[in-house]
């Protein structure tokens, strides 16, 4: 596991909701009011270390993002098995919903898409290991925290991924601009592996021959395609409609 700094209030307070080990956290020094007082107090009741620093140590920690007074060092991030993935839908007696990233690149996109598919009880997200965002500082920011609640997991090939979910009896649908149908056309119920293309090219021609349908969201201004986790919420709520109309009928 890589060492890395969670910043920002609310990432800091949803990662003292978990287990995750954190070494130390940083306060601004003097900044001891509102969502820092909470977070000093979680801390303490859980033996963390807290030191007051200066604004430059916390810039210097941040590498850009707005920290908001607040950075806690952790260990690093433990990602998933895909297996847990799996048997996390099993545990809820639900029909496995993962959604699978390939080499989306930048790590505000793979926060943002995180975000959503905690929001929207997605069991899992799929990485690979290779020409992908990793889960840094970052994604924690973009993602609000819901990094620490969320299953993801990074693996060597998306293509044999997707091979693999086949056999669990997953249908796989991928975005992509030439796919035969509008979402809102599909049947997106039971088992299902969305997948998301990279920002620039989209999904790769080797993961997109793996997909079983393409499908496809309707473009009616001048620009041609949506932002990847603006894209990504859409289909994935798209899904969780359609579930739920299910469960009413």
């Amino acid at each position: 596991m890589e060492e890395l700094y969670v910043v920002g209030r609310n990432p800091v307070l949803e990662l003292l909701k978990t287990e995750k080990q954190i070494d130390k956290i940083y306060i601004l020094k003097g900044d001891l009011k509102g969502s820092i007082k909470k977070i000093i107090g979680v801390a303490k009741d859980k033996g963390i270390i807290i030191q007051e620093v200066d604004k430059r140590k916390l810039d210097e920690i941040s590498e850009g993002e707005v920290h908001q007074g607040v950075a806690a060092f952790v260990t690093g991030f433990e990602y998933s098995t895909l297996e847990d993935i799996l048997k996390k839908a099993e545990s809820l007696n639900e029909a496995p919903f993962v959604v699978i990233l390939d080499e989306i690149e930048d790590p505000h996109n793979l926060g943002a898409i995180i975000r959503t598919c905690e929001c929207a009880g997605v069991h899992g997200v799929i990485i690979p290991k290779r020409r992908s965002a990793r889960v840094n500082q970052t994604v924690y920011k973009a993602s609000a925290g819901a990094v620490n609640h969320v299953l993801v997991s990074n693996v060597t090939n998306i293509s044999n991924t997707i091979e693999t979910l086949k056999e669990k009896g997953l249908w796989i649908y991928g975005a992509d601009l030439k796919g035969e149908n509008y979402y809102y056309n599909e049947s997106l119920k039971g088992a299902i592996g969305l997948v998301i293309g990279n920002e620039g090219k989209g999904i790769s021609r080797l993961v997109s021959e793996k997909c079983d349908v393409l499908i496809k969201i309707p473009m009616f201004g001048n620009v041609s395609s949506l932002n990847a986790s603006t894209s990504a919420a859409i289909l994935i709520y798209e899904v969780v409609r359609q579930k739920d109309e299910k469960k009413k009928s």
